[in-house]
């Protein structure tokens, strides 16, 4: 295993990149998730030669508790649980305005190019660390609606009691550290800058100009 910190999202790029190196140059797609997710994913676009995109999705509050998660939306997948004392009007006015959101930022971030289509493809799926790992479960579930070839999650770190639900809800699971005293994302990097939109546009720019 690896040393139990991280320098930054760039090393651990690099050192995830090693474990995807039977990926390099295949059928795949790089997905990040803004914004901490980007630069790692494009660390790994820029060593295997592969695109890179992002995957953006939003929780469905509980009418009662927005906190309370009772589906996720993506700009075209939902995943909804059974509540049957919520009103469908609410929900589908949740999705229309989140979706609309969704909308929005992918716009910011991607300009007008369109999202790539994954059918057939294995999805890399990358973020720079996992908490609760409850927004990846919901991108998992969502991007499976599209019929990938297989959905691999790589992430630099998590919590080690996390990692069974992950190899349990991923074709393959590669990460760097599973800590047992998870502090947060951060506390497993020696710098964890905040990322803003602009390294993200710059970033996905870059990838994008030189396919």
């Amino acid at each position: 295993m690896y040393k139990q910190l991280l320098k930054d999202r760039t090393e651990a790029g690099f050192l995830l990149s090693e474990k995807l190196k039977k990926y390099q140059n295949t059928n795949s797609v790089i997905l990040a998730v803004p914004r901490g997710g980007v630069p790692v994913g494009f660390i790994i676009s820029k060593t295997l030669h592969l695109p890179l995109d992002i995957v953006l999705s939003k929780k469905i509050g509980h009418p009662n508790n927005k906190e309370f998660a009772i589906g996720a939306v993506s700009m075209d997948s939902m995943i909804l649980d059974e509540h049957p004392e919520v009103p469908k009007k609410y929900i589908d006015h949740e999705i229309s305005k989140l979706r609309q959101l969704l909308k929005e930022k992918y716009e910011l971030y991607n300009g007008n190019r369109k999202p790539i289509d994954i059918e057939n493809k294995n999805v890399i799926l990358v973020d720079d660390g996992i908490a609760t790992g409850n927004t990846l479960l919901a991108s998992i579930a969502m991007l499976r609606k599209k019929n990938p070839a297989k959905i691999i999650v790589a992430v630099p770190v998590l919590p080690s009691d996390t990692v069974p639900l992950f190899e349990k809800n991923a074709d393959e699971f590669i990460y760097l550290i599973a800590s047992s005293y998870f502090r947060g994302v951060g506390s497993l990097y020696e710098e964890f800058d905040q990322v803003d939109d602009e390294e993200v546009i710059k970033m996905l720019s870059i990838i994008n100009t030189t396919e």
